[in-house]
């Protein structure tokens, strides 16, 4: 048992086992932290650049931070999957650059949809409060928080309906705007979905024949497909689900950084893997 486990650690190229280490470890630190009330996530993720908890570490730091052990398990799943064979090919240096640029790139791009999100919805918050009512705030939180809605503020909204004058439901109307602009700018991102994406990206530029396996539904599918496939539904779900809990265009941003790397080595063939 003991020859067989070594023989698996072994077979890891030495950058893609110590990541999966680092992030492993991490989060392991994370979890036991929150016990005792000290939230690691939030103060080394990544927030949007105008909070007042954005630090410029967090742009490199949140590459290791995970929300739970499902998201860490399929990141470190991808990274082995893909990464072992990408760092054999290209080295360790090289493909830590990679995984660093790729990574970097994916919080540039998250970072400043983030930032036109924000500023659009501050925009909008300007309006509505200038003609404040029922009905401009049902539409703000309709267009802009649809999964509050529901659950936050229908009852709300009933009682000020019925009393649309009443000046303790126009103040309460706007603390709790003020509050959704809060919690839109002070979310923390973490995860390395971003480099994982570029990961798979490289790998389906490097080898796009190879056949591989989807998961969900188990299909098989060529490497150069599954990259398409996957980046169009990334981009369809972020412009779609704006209020995601989930970072579509950190994912795409990692693939477009790194599309644009492989393409710059690919440039100089004489230093190309």
């Amino acid at each position: 048992m003991s020859l067989s486990r070594s023989g698996f650690l072994s077979s890891i190229p030495p950058v893609v086992k110590n990541l999966i280490l680092i992030n492993t470890v991490i989060w392991l630190v994370t979890w036991m932290l929150q016990r005792y009330g000290v939230d690691l996530n939030a103060m080394l993720g990544l927030y949007t650049p105008g909070s007042p908890h954005f630090k410029p570490y967090q742009v490199v730091t949140h590459m290791f931070m995970h929300g739970g052990f499902t998201h860490l398990f399929f990141n470190m799943f991808a990274l082995w999957m893909f990464g072992r064979i990408l760092e054999q090919v290209w080295g360790g240096k090289r493909f830590l650059l990679y995984y660093m640029v790729t990574g970097l790139g994916a919080a540039a791009v998250h970072s400043l949809v983030n930032y036109l999100q924000f500023s659009s919805i501050h925009a909008d918050s300007i309006a509505m409060l200038n003609t404040l009512s029922p009905d401009t705030f049902a539409a703000f939180v309709t267009k802009h928080f649809p999964e509050f809605y529901n659950s936050i503020y229908s009852d709300f909204l009933d009682k000020w309906f019925q009393n649309p004058s009443n000046p303790i439901m126009i103040d309460q109307a706007q603390q709790l705007s003020q509050q959704l602009l809060s919690l839109q700018l002070n979310i923390p991102t973490v995860g390395a979905s971003g480099a994982v994406y570029g990961v798979l990206l490289a790998f389906g530029m490097l080898f796009p024949n190879t056949v591989l396996m989807i998961l969900f539904p188990p299909i098989p599918i060529k490497a150069k497909w599954m990259v398409i496939l996957y980046g169009g539904l990334e981009l369809f779900l972020g412009l779609t689900q704006a209020g995601s809990n989930i970072a579509h265009f950190a994912h795409l941003g990692g693939m477009i950084f790194g599309f644009f790397l492989i393409k710059y080595w690919q440039s100089r063939k004489n230093v190309f893997y």
